[in-house]
C-alpha cells in the first residue's frame, strides 16, 4: 500500500511538471507570465519615453516664449538625454546589487515627481535644470530593462519580448509628443506638459502593480572597478563595440530630425498649425509595428541581415524628406521611423545575447551611447539646421547613416559567425 501511494505521488509530480511549466525556467512567449512580464516592460518604455520626449513638441513655443534660438530650446531634450547617459552606467550597477526592479521602481516613480514640477519652471535655464535632473531620475528604467528581460526570457523569445519593450517605447515617444501638442490648441505650453505629466503618473501605478519580481537576477557586490573592468572586457569584443557605436550614430541622427521637423513645418512653405505638427508624431506608429516584428525576424533569419535592412531603410527614409512637398517628408519620416526602430530593437537584442556575464553593464554601455548620441548630435545638428536647414540635417545625418551601415555590414557577424549571433 505505501509503494502503491509512493508511485501514485510519482504519477501526479510527473503529469504537473508536464502541465506547469517549471517556475525556475526562463519565460517562453505564449505563456501567462511571459505575457504579464512584457506588459509591465511594455508600459514601462511609454512612461520613460513619454516623459523624456514631451517637451520635444514645445520647443518651438520655448523658442517664441522664452527669446531662444531653436538650437538653445532643443536643449530641453539633449540635457535629459545627456544626463541620462550619465548616468545609466551607475544605476546598472547599482541594479546588480539592489535588484532590477526595485531600481526601475525606484527611477520611474522620482521622474514622475520631476515631470509634475517641471511645467512650472518661470525660465528656461531653470527648465533645463529639471529636465537635466528628471534625465539621471529616468536612467534606471533603459539601463535595467534591457538586463531584466535577457535573465528572465528563454533567448529563443527574447527577440520578441525585446521588440515588445521597444514599441512601448515608440509609444510613450508618440504620446509624449502628441498629448503635449494637441494641449497646445487648448492651453498654454505649462498646462499642455501638465497633462502629459499626470498621463504618466498613472501609468507608473500600472507598471509598477504588473512588473514581476526577478527570477534569475543574483544580487552581487559592486564596485567602481568591477564595472570598469566588465565594461573593458565588453569593448574589447569587436561585435558589442560595434553596436555600441551604432546606437551613438542611429539615435543621434533620430533624434536631430524630430527635433527640427517641426521648426521646418511650422515656417515656408508649409506653415501648419502647431496641432497639426503634432499629430505628425503619429507616424512614431510605424516604429512600433517595425520593432516587434524586427525582432521576431531577426530571431528566425538571423540578426545581422535584418539590422543592415533597417539601417538601409533609414537612410531611404531620410532622402525621401528633401522635396518641399508635404505627401514626400510624411512618407519619408515613415519610412525613416520604422527603419530606426527596427535597427534599435535587432541591436539591442543582441547585445543582451552577446554580453553572456555582466549583462546590466553591457546593456548600459549600448545605452549609455545611445542617449549620448541624442544628447551630442542632436544639440550639434541644431548648427547644420542654423547653416543650411532641412538639407543640413539630412546630410548630416546621412553620414551617420552611412558610417552604421558601413560598420555594421564589415564587423558584425552574420551566416559564418552564428554561433555569435545566437
Amino acid at each position: 500500500m505505501h509503494f502503491t501511494h509512493r508511485c501514485f505521488r510519482s504519477i501526479v509530480v510527473s503529469v504537473t511538471a508536464t502541465v506547469e511549466p517549471s517556475r525556475t525556467a526562463p519565460l517562453r512567449a505564449g505563456t501567462p507570465a511571459y505575457r504579464r512580464t512584457t506588459l509591465a516592460l511594455f508600459v514601462a518604455g511609454l512612461t520613460t519615453f513619454g516623459s523624456m520626449y514631451s517637451t520635444q513638441a514645445v520647443l518651438p513655443e520655448l523658442t517664441r516664449v522664452f527669446g531662444a534660438a531653436p538650437a538653445v530650446s532643443a536643449l530641453a531634450v539633449s540635457v535629459t538625454t545627456g544626463l541620462l547617459a550619465l548616468a545609466i552606467i551607475p544605476v546598472s550597477a547599482l541594479s546588480e546589487r539592489f535588484g532590477r526592479t526595485r531600481v526601475m521602481t525606484a527611477s520611474a516613480v522620482a521622474a514622475v515627481g520631476l515631470g509634475l514640477v517641471i511645467p512650472l519652471a518661470p525660465t528656461l535655464p531653470v527648465l533645463l535644470i529639471l529636465r537635466a535632473l528628471q534625465g539621471i531620475a529616468l536612467a534606471g528604467v533603459p539601463a535595467v530593462a534591457m538586463a531584466y528581460l535577457a535573465e528572465e526570457v528563454d533567448g529563443r523569445d527574447l527577440g520578441g519580448a525585446m521588440g515588445r519593450y521597444v514599441a512601448g517605447t515608440t509609444i510613450g515617444g508618440l504620446l509624449g509628443r502628441v498629448v503635449t501638442a494637441a494641449g497646445l490648441d487648448l492651453m498654454p505650453w505649462r498646462g499642455a506638459m501638465e497633462v502629459f505629466a499626470v498621463a504618466a503618473a498613472a501609468l507608473t501605478v500600472v507598471m509598477i502593480r504588473a512588473l514581476p519580481a526577478s527570477k534569475f537576477h543574483v544580487p552581487k557586490p559592486v564596485s567602481v572597478s568591477t564595472t570598469v573592468r566588465a565594461m573593458a572586457a565588453h569593448l574589447r569584443r569587436p561585435a558589442l563595440a560595434v553596436l555600441f557605436v551604432l546606437a551613438f550614430l542611429l539615435m543621434g541622427g533620430f533624434v536631430s530630425v524630430y527635433n527640427f521637423l517641426g521648426f521646418r513645418l511650422l515656417a515656408a512653405p508649409f506653415r501648419f498649425a502647431p496641432g497639426i505638427v503634432g499629430l505628425v508624431f503619429l507616424i512614431y506608429l510605424a516604429g512600433t509595428f517595425s520593432s516587434g516584428a524586427a525582432g521576431r525576424l531577426a530571431d528566425r533569419i538571423g540578426r545581422r541581415r535584418v539590422l543592415l535592412a533597417a539601417i538601409a531603410t533609414m537612410g531611404s527614409g531620410l532622402l525621401l524628406t528633401l522635396p518641399d512637398a508635404t505627401p514626400a517628408v510624411l512618407a519619408g519620416m515613415v519610412v525613416f521611423t520604422a527603419g530606426f526602430f527596427a535597427a534599435h530593437s535587432v541591436a539591442s537584442g543582441w547585445v543582451g545575447v552577446l554580453a553572456t556575464e555582466h549583462r546590466a553593464e553591457a546593456s548600459s554601455g549600448y545605452l549609455f551611447c545611445y542617449y549620448a548620441g541624442s544628447s551630442v548630435v542632436g544639440a550639434a545638428a541644431g548648427i547644420a539646421f542654423a547653416a543650411a536647414g532641412w538639407t543640413g540635417i539630412a546630410a548630416a545625418v546621412g553620414v551617420a547613416v552611412l558610417a552604421a551601415f558601413a560598420l555594421a555590414a564589415t564587423v558584425l557577424p552574420g551566416s559564418a559567425g552564428a554561433s555569435a549571433e545566437r
